[in-house]
């Protein structure tokens, strides 16, 4: 007897997509008909089976997998409790009549992924629990927990929580730097708060890294549905491994509107490289830096420097002492690639920059008088510390802006904390404060903001950014 040959892949994709069909119109029509009345005693109604394998192959099914999986994936719910006045934000008739503000709790639910079940790690999205008075999670079991801040940072998205709780299901995580385009995923998470809710698709792209408004990106792209709820989700390969933390879908008509196929995951690797941060670190991510002031090359820098096409960043200042100092770079260099990640702009050198520790290694290919050159360094950390600046400034601590920020056009530097009684809050600086420039010359960012400090010029004043007021401020 000849042997059958295995039922290929494509035509049990097919069968599976003919069996959803086929349940879809079976439903419809159930619900389409009228009642009638039960069967008469005796009487055995017809019932169409379907056959649990086809040419001696079973049919198709995520159900297994995702029996394992989706015990690892919880609803996140946040609580904010904010004061609302009659007299909107008028800080004046808000001092004269508190009594009047009124306490208001605003809710919503996102999902997040258990990564640890010893410890009661929960990953999930910064921007589902930022702001948040209170967060409580509760398992694909029904228990609901409160749930303890560890961290987050707000350029990656990504933040991390505790559960005091037993008999937990981890989810096992992937080397997402293997994911190809046309990979099939599995996004599970909690859209609209309808309940746990699973939607399958492929990798769109990976290294997406060109959305508007958003922090570092390093985006895996799935057409997967991604709706609001989703957030802190899974994305899953087929064997139930976790490949990315979902994160954000686009519609141009708002998330209100629906997904349209374009979602958006932050890399498993990635995520697991800022949760071990954040824990190390008392909650907070430190970024390395070359240490270099770019431009980026236009039409005619391109053609006087003989490249075929329009790419790169010029490299305009090397810091002392700095990674790039230390690699060997030069001003009127051109930096084409970042451990072979393509440069194109000095906006994809920052986002470059963004995602790799204080103590990363990388290597910079280089264009240097028409001669093409590799060069390495390990990164450094920038000084935050205010004395470490000017004097004047000691007591402040400061940080490079949000990188939202910077995506929508604001340069400068954050005031990130002030010591109470230290001489930078005495010469009136606070917390917040976003410094646009100062007395002692030009900037973009924290590196070059040191800079300009040396030498200590004689007079510092510094135009400041305060909620919605902008002025200037002597330093002393």
């Amino acid at each position: 007897m000849r042997r059958l040959k295995p039922l290929p892949t494509l035509f049990a994709l097919t069968l599976a997509a003919m069996f959803g069909g086929f349940a879809a119109t079976a439903l419809r029509d159930g619900l389409q008909q009228p009642a009638k009345a039960e069967p008469t005693a005796g009487t055995v109604p017809t019932v169409a089976q379907l056959p649990a394998a086809v040419v001696g192959q079973p049919l198709p099914t995520l159900a297994p997998m995702l029996q394992r999986t989706m015990p690892a994936v919880v609803s996140v719910h946040t609580k904010q409790r904010i004061r609302v006045s009659p007299f909107g934000n008028d800080p004046f008739f808000r001092r004269m009549f508190p009594e009047l503000s009124q306490e208001r709790i605003n809710e919503s639910l996102g999902s997040g992924v258990i990564i640890d079940a010893g410890q009661g790690l929960v990953l999930t999205n910064h921007h589902v629990i930022a702001g948040a008075d209170d967060v409580s999670v509760t398992l694909a079991d029904g228990r609901t927990l409160k749930a303890e801040f560890e961290g987050s940072d707000a350029d990656t998205d990504v933040a991390v929580m505790r559960i005091p709780a037993q008999n937990l299901t981890a989810i096992p995580v992937a080397d997402s730097s293997a994911l190809k385009v046309g990979d099939f995923v599995v996004a599970i998470g909690n859209p609209f708060g309808v309940g746990q809710t699973v939607t399958s698709g492929i990798v769109s792209a990976v290294g997406r890294s060109n959305l508007p408004g958003v922090g570092f990106q390093q985006f895996i792209q799935t057409d997967a549905s991604i709706n609001p709820g989703n957030s802190g989700g899974a994305l899953v390969d087929l064997s139930g491994r976790l490949v990315g933390i979902n994160t954000a879908s686009f519609n141009p008509r708002g998330s209100g509107a629906g997904n349209i196929g374009l979602g958006f995951a932050i890399p498993s690797n990635l995520a697991v490289s800022i949760k071990n941060q954040l824990l190390t670190n008392d909650g907070v991510v430190r970024r390395g830096s070359v240490g270099i002031d770019t431009q980026d090359v236009d039409e005619r820098t391109a053609r006087g420097l003989g490249l075929n096409e329009v790419r790169g960043v010029v490299v305009t200042r090397v810091y002392p002492d700095s990674a790039g100092a230390k690699a060997g770079l030069r001003p009127g260099d051109v930096i084409l690639a970042a451990n072979s990640e393509r440069i194109d702009s000095s906006e994809a050198l920052r986002n470059f920059q963004g995602l790799q520790s204080p103590d990363a290694q990388i290597a910079l290919d280089v264009l240097r008088d028409g001669k093409r050159l590799r060069l390495s360094t390990g990164l450094s950390q920038s000084p935050r510390e205010g004395s470490g600046f000017d004097p004047r400034l000691a007591g402040a601590v400061f940080a490079d802006l949000p990188e939202t920020l910077r995506r929508q056009g604001l340069r400068g530097v954050l005031v990130e904390r002030v010591e109470r009684g230290s001489r930078a809050q005495k010469n009136g600086l606070q917390a917040g404060d976003v410094i646009l420039a100062a007395s002692s010359g030009g900037f973009d960012d924290l590196s070059s903001f040191r800079a300009s400090l040396t030498p200590a010029p004689q007079s510092l004043v510094l135009q400041i950014v305060r909620g919605r007021s902008q002025g200037t401020l002597p330093m002393r």
